[in-house]
């Protein structure tokens, strides 16, 4: 099914992001892992790419497996990074092939040990232009686009980030997931700074359960996102107790969660790190209050 057709119905669509392991004995966890997330009845699970492209087999093969044998339908990251135009319309076959009808399009951040993206000669240097490639290909897909809440990192402004997201819709784009973030009145501000440049395709929040303090700084400190001073505060005074810390995270998020859904947000995605109980903890603290079909 194309997740463009989810958004029609009179429902709240949820998903799951998961990522290929480097290890193929951790590729079974991971399975088992989407298995006890059906009881939360995803609408579809998202499937990373890898740094630079690293897992792109894996990627198809995790993302058919999900789709054509556990029964969940899927969307498959593909990224820029470190492949011609030639490589890319390979993968989109082997997609097309194992019956993926939706792909969420991105540049992809710069390889391991690099700091700046450098286009692939042959390639290509931004999101817009992977998905009019994916468009101009005469094939039907169900496209989505990253967005950023607080602004791509490399952005010199969510102005501008928001003009770069506009060129991915005006491309072709159906939807726009979200970067993980942690205060909702950046995705608020987010929305309505996109509505007012023309952007009115379905946009969903991200939601990133923060489970250890040292990942979580990690993360952030490379994709820009920032942890609001109150939660930062309790993180750091229990960053040693790794039970207390999962607490305070998942307590924040089915929170978070709430007001977005008192906001009627569309959907929500969540980012599981191939872990299941921290999203079916959240998914329970808010299924009354949600629409599923």
């Amino acid at each position: 099914m194309f997740i463009k057709d989810m958004f029609k119905k009179d429902k709240t669509v949820i998903s799951v992001e998961v990522f290929p392991p480097k290890r193929d004995d951790d590729v079974e966890k991971l399975y088992q892992t989407i298995e006890e997330l059906k009881v939360i009845k995803p609408d579809f699970v998202s499937v990373t790419y890898g740094a630079g492209g690293s897992t792109r087999d894996k990627t198809v093969d995790i993302a058919s497996k999900i789709k054509n044998k556990i029964g969940i339908e899927v969307m498959a990251h593909l990224t820029c990074v470190n492949s011609t135009k030639e490589e890319i319309g390979n993968v989109i076959t082997q997609l097309k092939n194992n019956n993926i009808q939706n792909i969420l399009a991105l540049r992809g951040d710069p390889p391991q040990g690099q700091t700046n993206f450098t286009k692939t000669i042959g390639g290509f240097g931004h999101a817009n232009e992977l998905v009019a490639y994916i468009r101009s290909r005469n094939e039907e897909w169900s496209i989505g686009v990253a967005g950023y809440p607080e602004g791509h990192i490399e952005s010199p402004s969510l102005e501008e980030d928001i003009k770069n997201l506009k060129r991915k819709v005006d491309s072709g784009a159906d939807f726009i997931v979200s970067q993980l973030y942690y205060d909702n009145n950046d995705f608020f501000k987010f929305l309505d700074l996109t509505r007012k440049a023309g952007i009115n395709v379905p946009i969903i929040p991200g939601i990133f359960p923060i489970l250890n303090f040292n990942t979580i700084k990690k993360i952030t400190s490379l994709c820009g996102a920032k942890i609001p001073k109150n939660l930062l505060e309790k993180l750091e005074k229990y960053q040693d107790n790794s039970e207390e810390t999962e607490k305070i995270g998942i307590e924040y998020a089915i929170n978070q969660t709430l007001e977005l859904i008192e906001n009627k947000i569309e959907g929500i995605h969540f980012y599981s790190m191939n872990k299941s109980k921290a999203t079916i903890t959240i998914y329970n603290s808010i299924k009354d209050k949600i629409k599923r079909i």
